[in-house]
Parts: C-alpha cells; structure tokens; sequence
C-alpha cells in the first residue's frame, strides 16, 4: 500500500488482526498523540479485513462521536485506501454509511447521544474511535452489544483527556488484565515514541510546546497522553509568576503603539447606580458580591514574533472598573476611552444576553471592523480558557508591574483563586467560585486574548512603486 506504516502502527495492527483471526474476543485500547497515524492505522485494518472475508462476508463497525465531520472522513478515507489497494471500481458504498467489498462490509454510525444505532451486528471488528469523547452510556448501551453474539474484537482509539472516560476507564481495565495474564491490551505511543519513527512530526511537536507550553491541558492530554484528574487551580503559582510583567501601567497611550481590549460586562440587573453619585469603590463596599464592568486595555508587541510563535506579544497596560452603572449610562465613558483615549483597533466585548445591546452600540460606535461580540457558550468559553492558558504558558501576555491600585490587587485576586474544571467532551471551564468573589477581571483579560488576533493591514502595490515620500 502507499501509506506504509511505522513500526509502533504494525505494533499495535499485528496485535489486532491476531485477536480477529484468532477469535480471541479481546478489547484493546490504543492512545496514540494527536495526528500520529491512528485513522491510517484503523483504515488500513479495515482494508484488510474487507480483503480477507470478501469471499465469506462478515460485517466490521466503527463508530465516532459525531457523524460530521469524524466518521465521514473515516469513510472517505476508507475509500482512498481501498483504490490504492487496487480495489477502485469494486468496492461499493450502501446507504451512505457502509462501504461493500464482495460480501464484507464495513460500516461507520455515529456515537451522539441522539444517534439510533441498534439492530446492527459487529462480526469481525468494532472500533470505536475517538473514545474519550463517547459516552461510556452510549457505548455500554448502543455499541458493546453489536459484538456480543460474535464474541467481537473490540478497539478503543483515542488520547487521553480524564480519568472519568470510556478510553481511561478502558485503559485501566486493560492494564489489570495483563498484569493477571500476560497479555498485552493496552498500547500508548506518546509524541517522544512517534518522534523516533517522524523527524518531521519532532518539528510539529516542539512549535506546539512554544504554542501551548508544557503544563497547557491539551499538551498535556493530547501530545503526552497524561489523563487529568478533576480540576484545581486555574493558574499555578508558576503561571501566576509568568504573567506578571515588568512594564510600567500607563493611563495614555504611547505614539505608534497598537491597542486592542477586552470587555467584561456586569449583569443589567446589578446596575443601580445610574448617576455615579455613589462612587464605584464604596458601592463595592456596600455591595461586595455585585458583578462590575471591566475594561483590560493591553498593548500589541508584534516584533516578539517568529516562524514557530507567530503571534504578537501582549502587554495589559490599563483597566477601567466600573460597579453598579447600567450600560446605558457607560456608553459615552466606553467610547471615550475605547476610541478617542486608546484608538483600540480591535475590541472584543461579552454579547451574551444584555450584553447584546453594549455590543450592538459599540459596533456602530467604533465600527463593525473594531468591536466584535462574544457569545459565552461551553464551547467559546473552553476555547477562550486554552487560549489564555498557551498565552501564559509561552510569555505573550503580560500584566503591568504592580502599583497599589484596587484594580491591580482584584486582578490578582482573581489570578489566585480562579478554578478550573475539566468536562468529558475535552472542554475546559474556569471561573471563580461566587462565594470566593468575581471573575470580572479574569473574564475581560481573555476577551483581550481575544482581541489580539487583530493584525495591522500590510500596504499593497505594484512592485517598484513607490508609496511614500521619496
């Protein structure tokens, strides 16, 4: 075939196709890191189970937690690597979800939640892939009993996230059997193994550990294949040291420099200081649990970047905090300092429920170019969270030096208190519990991760003209 496999793919393969052929019913779990071959590996099975029981038929199933994208490209890739094998023109699809060679099939279901799956039957193999991300319900309930009747080989495909997944639960279980009878069920190849067989997968690893940092969750989980255990500590105290900076806070902004902010709104419902005639810091006083409105305005070094870390640094250099105004009576104040004070070339504000209307003013205000919304879900949330953490993790955000001021001690309040917690389906929260205090200032600080990626347009031109004085 012309996607020959590695020595640690025909490790884990042979001992596969053993249990198969042998009708040994064994379930293995195989955790191998991110894009490392495991789909080549799991198509090039298929290929030659379809190949061996062409003439005797028998049905092998694999399944994936959603249908788009994960198991389409498992069928698509089943598909290439039948024609390479010679078999274009041969094999035949059914149903959309099945893929006939002679009388052997192969057929590819989805493990959501909301999937209807029952009824098929797993002769020669079930692979599940992706594991940590299936339900251990869904699996036990829907999938396992495919294979019951036929006493199927079963395989886990997957990385680690936590301890609570089908694939770690799996693994465990897998890891006990062989210390009682020898044999070998588990397989683990972590970056360093893949590395020995790659030199080119060595060079993505490393611009990945520069990207996300040793400690990030998904190294850690993904490239390492170290499952994580609840949550903790949102920051480490080595993170919290990291994203202290040097440079001084600055209340103006210096010439020639790019600014970009992040914007963390109090809930309407908090607002009851319409007219300011309560000072913000005593209406904190008065109000210790009332949410605030804060503004982290950070500076964008851009000469920090390179080929393997090509974003630009961050430098938080100011914050607004604001408790107990409605929106309403802070949209002159936001744009004063977002547009006029700091010229922000990019503002990234929370649109999530009353947020809607501050970021509907703001995009008409700053211009749809300059302020974007940002729709707290699981998911944003999760990606907002990683992306904070790779930030701290490799340097590029720093804080201002300490100066006294009430902002600079809740910021770091917050830094110290913030938790996380890690979900089945490979996402991260991280907040502050309420009864610990508020998250405003952490919550506005990803935001400005956020607003980072804005990048300054590069002028254009026919080469030999001149754009500038001469």
């Amino acid at each position: 075939m012309r996607h020959r496999l590695r020595p640690y793919q025909m490790e884990a393969g042979r001992a596969i196709m053993d249990s198969v052929l042998g009708k040994k019913g064994l379930t293995f779990s195989v955790e191998m890191a991110r894009q490392s071959g495991k789909n080549e590996l799991s198509a090039q099975i298929e290929v030659l189970l379809l190949t061996l029981f062409m003439a005797r038929g028998g049905n092998s199933v694999k399944c994936s937690p959603t249908f788009r994208p994960q198991t389409l490209v498992s069928l698509l890739r089943l598909k290439e690597r039948l024609n390479d094998a010679g078999y274009a023109g041969l094999w035949r699809p059914e149903h959309g979800y099945m893929i006939r060679l002679g009388r052997a099939r192969q057929l590819f279901f989805s493990a959501d939640g909301s999937s209807q799956v029952v009824g098929a039957t797993a002769h020669l193999l079930l692979e599940v892939d992706e594991a940590q991300d299936v339900a251990s319900d869904k699996y036990a309930r829907d999938f396992r009993p495919m294979g019951a009747a036929t006493n199927v080989t079963t395989v886990l495909f997957g990385t680690a996230w936590d301890s609570s997944s089908l694939l770690e639960q799996t693994k465990q279980l897998n890891l006990e059997l062989e210390r009682r009878d020898g044999i070998r069920r588990h397989f683990r190849f972590d970056w360093q193994e893949v590395s020995k067989y790659n030199p080119d997968y060595l060079g993505f690893v490393e611009a990945e550990l520069s990207r996300l940092g040793e400690s990030h969750p998904l190294f850690q989980t993904q490239y390492c294949l170290n499952p994580l255990h609840g949550g903790g500590g949102f920051l480490s105290p080595q993170q919290q040291a990291q994203l202290q900076g040097h440079h001084a806070r600055r209340h103006e902004p210096q010439e020639g420099c790019v600014y970009i902010a992040g914007i963390d709104l109090a809930g309407e419902a908090e607002a009851t200081v319409a007219d300011g005639s309560v000072q913000d810091a005593a209406w904190r006083a008065i109000k210790p649990r009332q949410d605030s409105t804060v503004v982290t305005v950070a500076e964008l070094d851009f000469s920090v970047a390179d080929e393997v870390n090509p974003e630009p640094g961050i430098k938080v250099v100011e914050h607004c905090w604001w408790t107990g105004r409605p929106h309403t009576s802070l949209y002159p104040q936001l744009v004063d300092v977002l547009r006029r004070l700091w010229g922000c070339k990019r503002v990234v504000v929370d649109s999530t429920g009353v947020g809607a209307g501050v970021a509907s003013f703001l995009k008409k205000a700053l211009g749809s170019g300059v302020a974007e919304p940002f729709q707290f879900t699981q998911a944003s949330k999760s990606r907002l969270g990683f992306q904070l953490l790779a930030a701290v993790n490799s340097g590029r955000v720093k804080m201002y030096a300490p100066d006294g001021s009430e902002e600079c001690r809740e910021l770091w309040l917050e830094m110290e208190r913030a938790r996380s917690h890690f979900r089945p389906n490979q996402t991260i929260n991280f907040y502050v519990e309420p009864a610990q205090g508020h998250d405003d200032f952490l919550m506005s600080l990803a935001l400005a991760l956020e607003a980072s990626r804005y990048r300054p347009r590069q002028a254009r031109g026919r080469p030999g003209v001149s754009h500038g004085a001469s």
